[in-house]
């Protein structure tokens, strides 16, 4: 009897030491990925929920995020090799390209298709209407970034000039803007959510106008890389660009309240409520595309932006900066 309580406690020993041996291997097998995203927004759901449900593990990637607030400092994150790769507006690979890099950086996938901020009033507005901007003091964002770049035009497509019109304020760095608004500066100002959200819902403001909404499609945030990191890794970014499409389908599918249950963890101090609010403005206005094929169109539109803002340094060909291969080939073997 001794003996046999022996033998089955030494199984269970070696068992357990295989299954750890085999979960440490399985772990050590992942391939990094580390990602570097311009801020932490709702905006960028898809990509939280390929993390918490696990669907960058099921295609074989440890995928390690941090939070670089500004296209600059995420472009900088990126190009220093601090990061494989970046989420951050398109616009940035252009000002790259334009000051001659000899690794460009190459748009690869697109994840979000439209304007994310939103126009928030300091007083609550029943009817507004885009020329009760005149004579305001708007408090916008950085210039040359994409969120600047649409509101100047949405706001010009609604007849106010923004630089005459305006008392315009963008010399505040952009983790300070909310901040600013709240702490009494501008009569309104454009902001992402769920600031926006937890704004309205804390009194400090009103949301009255969606910039997506206004402006249309336009690939707004891209998943981009050098290009030699590209070269050398096209396997995994297909890999992880399956993962970001099982996210944006699993969205589509899900109501906002049950997202929000999802990637709550990334916003620990975001009422959950506040979240499926957020969740839904977003899925109503298509920011959430499915298709994550940055076209042609789009890439000439976003340069038509970026002229009309006086922030183009040169027109680039679609195909100098993009790089389409990766995620259709990702969406054909899903």
């Amino acid at each position: 009897m001794k003996k046999w309580v022996k033998l089955s406690f030494s199984l269970l020993i070696v068992s357990i030491l295989i299954f750890s041996l085999g979960a440490c291997s399985k772990k050590e097998s992942l391939k990094k990925v580390r990602v570097a995203e311009v801020t932490r927004s709702v905006f960028y759901t898809p990509q939280y929920v390929a993390l918490e449900k696990g669907f960058f593990k099921d295609e074989g990637l440890d995928v390690e995020l941090k939070t670089t607030a500004g296209g600059d400092k995420t472009m900088t994150t990126l190009l220093s090799n601090g990061a494989d790769v970046a989420l951050v507006g398109s616009e940035t690979s252009i000002y790259v390209y334009a000051q001659g890099a000899e690794d460009p950086v190459i748009n690869f996938a697109q994840l979000t298709r439209t304007d994310g901020t939103f126009l928030v009033s300091r007083d609550k507005i029943d009817n507004f209407s885009w020329d009760q901007l005149k004579g305001s003091t708007f408090l916008g964002q950085r210039k040359g970034g994409m969120p600047q770049m649409v509101g100047e035009f949405v706001i010009k497509d609604n007849g106010i000039d923004p630089h005459k019109d305006l008392n315009l304020i963008q010399n505040i760095d952009f983790a300070n803007v909310a901040n600013a608004f709240a702490s009494g500066t501008g009569d309104y100002v454009q902001l992402f959510e769920p600031t926006a959200s937890v704004f309205e819902k804390e009194g400090k403001g009103h949301i009255i106008a969606s910039f997506g909404e206004e402006s249309g499609s336009v690939p707004y945030t891209d998943y981009m890389a050098k290009e030699s990191y590209i070269k050398d890794n096209s396997e995994t970014l297909e890999k992880f660009v399956r993962a970001v499409y099982k996210a944006a389908k699993w969205i589509e599918e899900n109501d906002s309240k049950e997202v929000a249950k999802v990637v709550q963890p990334f916003f620990e101090n975001i009422d959950l409520d506040i979240l499926a609010t957020s969740i839904e403005r977003y899925q109503k206005q298509g920011s959430f595309g499915t298709d994550l094929i940055l076209n042609e169109e789009g890439w000439n539109r976003l340069q038509d932006i970026m002229e009309e803002a006086g922030e183009l340094p040169k027109r680039v060909d679609y195909k100098t900066l993009v790089n389409t291969s990766i995620a259709e080939k990702a969406l054909n073997n899903k």
